[in-house]
């Protein structure tokens, strides 16, 4: 799947909780939110709508990288994000429910980065047919 092919997926199944993602669709829909993100930190910088905060060292009021933009930005992300993510769970045959270790500190987020980075199912498993096709085993049943 291409970069292109992926940001359209994920955006037409940004609420499908149901069925597959492939590694190359997750990572290339991870990649164009990072982009995103990155950007909306830019735009907040050049419009001057960061968030401010006052340097309790120096008295000075300053700037942050995010504000109005980049916090919108990640909201629109966000479920498009979270459905690609059970969708690779689901790849691994792994429910989507697993994403929850992410809050055990340390171990969990490396566990569920190690699933997300592995190779899923090669065959049709619980929650679908191979994203990838290569589903040899309807073939021959």
């Amino acid at each position: 799947m291409t970069f292109s092919e992926s940001i359209r997926t994920c955006f037409s199944k940004f609420v499908t909780w149901q069925g597959r993602a492939a590694r190359s669709e997750y990572w290339y829909f991870v990649l164009f939110c990072f982009l995103c993100q990155i950007a909306a930190g830019i735009v907040d910088s050049v419009l001057g709508t960061g968030f401010k905060y006052m340097n309790p060292m120096t008295g000075v009021e300053q700037s942050m990288f995010y504000g109005w933009v980049y916090m919108l930005t990640g909201l629109v992300l966000f479920l498009p994000n979270l459905a690609a993510l059970v969708r690779r769970l689901h790849d691994t045959d792994r429910s989507g429910w697993w994403y929850w270790i992410a809050l055990v500190p340390l171990i969990g987020i490396i566990l569920l980065i190690v699933w997300l980075a592995s190779r899923g199912t090669n065959a049709s498993n619980r929650f679908g047919s191979d994203p990838l096709g290569g589903d040899l085993g309807t073939t021959f049943n």
